[in-house]
């Protein structure tokens, strides 16, 4: 079987200093339900990729935790370190902390349980991938904190019945698990491109689209889909407290893990009760518009998470939380 491999990336620009709520936060409407939604906080996204650099300034608090699954570090299972830039990427984009220095990301007061199952080069086994998943959802934090959200911006060419049945697995516990689409498009969305685990139903599908709000050329497309999110030109962390901007369904990924995370917040505390995952999906869904393209390139369309209070407002119906039905 095929390795599992990174989803490419453009590595467009590393910055040595930040000091900005990136377009893609404001772009999905982030800032706008912070408070009904207390920036995700108590919430617990696990980010499967290639580790996250903890220290980093931007996430300081913010990792509660992390294991490494790979061959790295000689197999060490408690250095989770990002020797890649990926992983750390994602895990700014979801949860940045909001203190005015250097980048925010949509969830900033949410936690990151950093899964490190890809290798420097980016490459790792499916059963690395399957294991992640498995400990994400039986993880438990030292004040009893569950997995809400798994976020993976990763793929690979095969059908792997396990990896299925532990995705299967997340979403029967009431985890929603958000994939990036892939980077394979033709930039002709009546020529599909599939990847695993993206095309599995099962899944939060993620296309990239751009700021000026047209598919990126490179997003796959196909009947799967269900939404998409920024990904061309992202600002986030990078490791050795540095900044990159880079483009990719990688990046549009973590928009929605960290606008699910927000979700998680702002309808528990308005339907007084855990959502289920196909729940959150719906709540998710119903803050999406669309753009003009088609479903296999768009799905449902772009989040953007203050939709519903932004149509109440055009009808004169005032002062709705975010969780109404």
């Amino acid at each position: 079987m095929a390795e599992m491999k990174l989803i490419p990336y453009r590595l467009e620009q590393v910055l040595e200093t930040a000091g900005e709520t990136p377009q893609g936060v404001e772009l999905v409407q982030a800032p706008a339900v912070w408070q009904e939604s207390r920036m995700g906080e108590g919430v617990v996204v696990a980010v499967i990729d290639t580790g996250v650099q903890a220290d980093h300034p931007d996430l300081k608090g913010r990792i509660i935790d992390g294991r490494n699954f790979t061959t790295d570090y000689n197999g060490d299972p408690h250095q989770f370190s990002d020797n890649n830039g990926h992983g750390t990427h994602v895990a700014g984009t979801i949860a940045a902390n909001n203190d005015e220095n250097g980048v925010v990301g949509v969830a900033p007061k949410a936690k990151i349980l950093a899964l490190k199952v890809l290798t420097a080069d980016g490459s790792g086994q499916y059963q690395w991938i399957i294991d992640a998943i498995n400990y994400a959802v039986d993880w438990k934090g030292p004040n009893g904190e569950k997995v809400g959200v798994i976020s993976m911006s990763l793929g690979g060419p095969d059908d792997d019945e396990d990896l299925h049945n532990a995705i299967k697995k997340a979403v029967a516990n009431g985890i929603p698990v958000v994939v990036a689409a892939g980077n394979d498009g033709d930039d002709d969305d009546r020529t599909p491109e599939y990847s695993y685990p993206g095309d599995y139903n099962e899944v939060i599908q993620v296309g990239a689209i751009d700021f000026n709000l047209k598919l990126a050329p490179f997003s796959n497309t196909n009947d799967e889909i269900d939404l998409v999110a920024p990904g061309v030109n992202i600002l986030s962390t990078f490791p050795t407290n540095r900044y990159a901007v880079l483009s990719g369904t990688s990046m549009a990924t973590p928009h929605v893990s960290g606008a699910v995370a927000l979700l998680i917040n702002a309808t528990k505390d308005y339907f007084g009760r855990n959502l289920t995952e196909a729940e959150l999906y719906a709540q998710l869904v119903k803050r999406t518009f669309p753009l003009g393209l088609s479903g296999q390139a768009e799905g449902n369309g772009l989040v953007y998470l203050n939709l519903v209070e932004k149509i109440r407002e055009s009808i004169n119906i005032n002062n709705t939380p975010l969780g109404h039905a």
